[in-house]
């Protein structure tokens, strides 16, 4: 399932125009993105919460050459599944 299905159940259930029902869905993963990017928490019942977390500086390795490189510490998006939807998809 990808954005655009999401759109089509969205359009199917509030019976407005389609146009409408990606707006909102845009709308949701817009509102979602920029709480992240401010450090927000976004919790939504029965789904579960999205946030970040920091990552720690290390150093990797290029697997063409074999170089070591320095990746730097960086803010990476998590998302903890609630307990609805864990129990939903036993």
């Amino acid at each position: 399932m990808n954005k655009q299905d999401i759109a089509e159940k969205v359009h199917g259930v509030l019976g407005t125009t389609k146009a409408d029902a990606e707006r909102a869905v845009e709308t949701m993963i817009d509102s979602i993105v920029g709480s992240l990017r401010k450090g927000e928490e976004v919790s939504l019942a029965g789904l579960g919460i999205f946030k970040t977390k920091m990552r720690a500086a290390r150093t990797a390795r290029n697997p063409r050459t074999g170089e070591s490189v320095q990746v730097p510490s960086m803010r990476v998006p998590k998302f903890q599944a609630a307990k609805a939807l864990k129990e939903a998809v036993k």
